[in-house]
């Protein structure tokens, strides 16, 4: 099965922070688990699902707390493989990206211990997702928002950068991790002057700016997540 590009960017929104699904929405959610220490942290995710009619079954493998997605072994990764490994209708190879956050507080069960090694890089099982492939074609396209089902709490510190992305109606949407996949060069010093790289639609801004105190970027049941031309994720606040 060979998925369209759509598509992946619409699965890639629902690992791009790679903790729990399913959850509800809760009026007081509780954080189980707090990871720090995050920003420009690298990462590295593989996602593969098997078809059954119109519903994906989706596991997704993470590196985070276990590696930091070696470079070399990462390249020689590829879907064929994985494909054949697992009988996979599909594989998505979600990586390399950087965290911009400071700390990632999660609420619900994000802890899995069941792990994989994909061409020798470990990984653990975050999450295992029944996606509908008609509701995931629909407002995939690069800046438009999807929703996520999660209970999370992004905290960037004061005195650190944030970028954001304001869409014509003045939502603003802040970076939660960038991306290697499309500029295989980028790097956290290249997102002060972003905007050069980024094709715009009409009416969306970019900027950057440090925080004067600590930003916490809750979703609280759902978050809604777009990604940009070069595959960064960014959360509206």
């Amino acid at each position: 099965m060979r998925l369209n590009h759509s598509l992946l960017i619409a699965l890639g929104f629902l690992i791009s922070i790679g903790h729990a699904f399913g959850q509800t929405i809760d009026t007081n959610p509780k954080y189980e688990k707090s990871v720090s220490n995050l920003r420009n942290l690298r990462y590295c995710e593989v996602i593969y699902g098997k078809r059954n009619f119109l519903n994906l079954e989706v596991k997704v493998f993470n590196t985070q707390g276990l590696n930091l997605c070696p470079e070399a072994q990462w390249k020689t990764l590829t879907k064929e493989s994985i494909e054949k490994a697992h009988g996979a209708s599909f594989v998505l190879l979600n990586g390399p990206r950087y965290w911009t956050m400071d700390e990632i507080q999660a609420g619900g069960n994000s802890v899995n211990s069941t792990k994989e090694s994909f061409g020798g890089i470990e990984m653990s099982l975050r999450a295992t997702v029944k996606v509908n492939l008609f509701k995931q074609l629909i407002g995939s396209k690069q800046y438009s928002p999807n929703e996520i089902i999660r209970t999370t709490n992004f905290i960037y510190k004061a005195g650190t950068p944030i970028y954001e992305l304001t869409s014509p109606a003045g939502e603003v949407y802040v970076m939660q991790s960038y991306s290697q996949i499309v500029n295989p060069n980028l790097a956290m010093s290249d997102l002060s002057d972003l905007a050069k790289q980024l094709k715009l639609p009409a009416g969306w801004t970019y900027k950057t700016r440090v925080l004067d105190q600590e930003l916490s970027l809750i979703a609280n049941g759902i978050a809604y997540v777009l990604q940009d031309n070069l595959s960064n994720s960014y959360q509206r606040r």
